[in-house]
């Protein structure tokens, strides 16, 4: 039996998600495909200015974690913004070098709660219950269309007494909206 590498804490789990990224695969060049997927897997890599650890990258998604001093909502929604625009301004780039529409988005996936981790071999996993919700959240059929974040109503208690006033503030767009018990959708 392996060691345990960490015990059971309390964190955060980002995960951006490529979307259109099944037909993307189907309908593209096997190595332009894989080009573009790590140009722009790098690019959300790249804009993680939070501090945050790689768990994984699962095939059209990078698994973000952090334990203890999770960051605030606006820093957040800033490091969100930096991931997007970057995410853009890549998939700009590529498009032209490749004189090629690519027709690809991104939905950011932010939650909170216990998990922890186990190592078999080299490789280390994050294992809990929260984990399993991020990924669930990942399937919503809520948000009408990407580009959005979704912010878990676990984030936005661990960052609000009241998350239903808190996240007024924030509605500068008409199509973002809370919604109790599931979160809040923020459209980028």
């Amino acid at each position: 039996m392996e060691e345990i590498i960490s015990k059971d804490e309390t964190g955060m789990l980002m995960i951006p998600d490529i979307s259109g990224f099944t037909d993307f695969v189907i309908n593209t060049n096997m190595s332009i495909g894989k080009y573009i997927t790590e140009n722009l897997l790098k690019s959300i890599i790249d804009s993680n200015n939070l501090s945050f650890k790689v768990s994984e990258i699962e095939g059209d998604a990078v698994l973000f974690y952090k334990y203890r001093k999770i960051p605030s909502f606006d820093d957040t929604i800033a490091q969100i913004v930096v991931m997007y625009q970057n995410f853009k301004k890549e998939l700009a780039r590529l498009s032209l070098e490749l004189t090629m529409e690519i027709s690809l988005s991104l939905k950011i996936i932010v939650h909170y709660g216990v998990f922890t981790q186990y190592k078999i071999g080299k490789f280390e996993k994050l294992y809990g219950a929260a984990v399993v919700e991020a990924h669930q959240m990942l399937k919503n059929h809520i948000a009408k269309f990407p580009p959005y974040a979704l912010f878990s109503e676990a984030f936005l208690k661990a960052n609000f007494e009241h998350p239903a006033q808190s996240t007024i503030e924030y509605d500068n767009c008409d199509k973002c909206i809370y919604l109790a018990k599931i979160g809040y959708i923020y459209y980028l």
